[in-house]
């Protein structure tokens, strides 16, 4: 197994196609955080000063410090007052002509991070599926199979290739962008609120997981479908009408919010996300006198533990029929 796999490795290796993709996988990034760190470029004391001392300037930093919540989105991490103090005299003076500040807290939320984290994820499914998809078109899947005919160990060997792929490519990559945010705030002598770099190398663990199944999936799938045009093709369609079939089914009652895949990838990544669902509350919740407390509340919470088990049944399901296919339908 462990020969196959080199075997395996080497090929994929020799892919341009991956080739580049790995190589968008670290540029595009790194392009994303050089627009971040010029964007959010502080403005000098003076030009602070100038702006802050505004009348109606000043009064909106008081008003701000009083009640940050209706102030800030989302919400700074720490109660600290300079902390407060600092994020509000940084949104006012985005307000006012500056530039936007740099906010890790902001960051981990959203932000740059949950966007190269998308863009990641999709550079390695696409890794994944042009990967196997060229062995497809090229009809090398039958020479392949002449030297191990065994097709669970071609399947796996491949399986395991793309994912460590991504695992790697993925993990290097976010962590460096993190990182880098990270090391920006600090030569800028910007307040990091406790937890924050925490916070921001475990969201980099989950984007890392979900790159590395995204690459599993799409090698999966065109292992199934044995195209790689087939294969993005389907999941355009599904990322489109999925969610729209999704609520068609639900539409005889009950909501079907939870189970919509986009929901479910924010809430793994970001490891929350709360959303609106007043289709299990109570009747006496729509009354003309109106309900009360906490069972007439219609925030719900998805943790990354839910989305992360959706999105890892999805995933079997979709290995389990590959491999199944892979196994029983004749190799041209």
């Amino acid at each position: 197994m462990r020969a196959l796999v080199a075997v395996e490795a080497t090929r994929l290796r020799w892919r341009r196609a991956v080739v580049l993709l790995l190589v968008a996988a670290v540029g595009v990034p790194a392009l994303v955080l050089a627009a971040t760190a010029w964007d959010t470029r502080p403005v000098s004391e003076a030009e602070q000063e100038r702006l802050l001392s505004e009348r109606y300037a000043a009064k909106e930093v008081r008003r701000c410090g009083r009640d940050p919540g209706n102030y800030l989105y989302p919400a700074p991490a720490s109660t600290d007052t300079a902390l407060v103090e600092q994020a509000c005299r940084a949104q006012v003076l985005e307000w006012y002509g500056g530039r936007p500040t740099l906010r890790l807290d902001a960051e981990t939320r959203e932000g740059s991070v949950l966007g190269v984290v998308a863009v990641v994820s999709l550079l390695m499914l696409l890794v994944g599926t042009t990967f196997v998809g060229h062995d497809w078109s090229s009809g090398s899947m039958s020479n392949q199979l002449l030297f191990e005919p065994r097709r669970s160990r071609v399947w796996a060997a491949k399986a395991v290739v793309v994912t460590l792929t991504g695992l790697l490519v993925a993990g290097v990559v976010l962590a460096a962008y993190w990182a880098g945010l990270w090391a920006l705030a600090g030569s800028r002598g910007l307040p990091v609120g406790e937890g924050v770099v925490g916070d921001g190398f475990e969201l980099v663990a989950r984007g890392t997981v979900l790159a590395a199944a995204a690459a599993l999936g799409g090698y999966a799938l065109t292992m199934l479908f044995r195209s790689t045009v087939a294969t993005i093709g389907v999941l355009f369609a599904v990322s489109v009408l999925g969610g729209t079939l999704i609520g068609l089914l639900g539409s005889g009652g009950g909501s079907t919010e939870r189970w919509q895949p986009q929901l479910n990838l924010v809430a793994f990544v970001t490891n929350e996300l709360r959303y609106y669902d007043e289709s299990s509350l109570p009747e006496e919740c729509f009354s003309r006198r109106g309900g009360r407390g906490l069972e007439c509340d219609g925030e719900r919470v998805l943790t990354a533990t839910d989305g992360g088990a959706y999105l890892g049944v999805l995933l079997l399901g979709a290995g389990v029929v590959s491999l199944v296919s892979y196994r029983r339908r004749d190799v041209p």
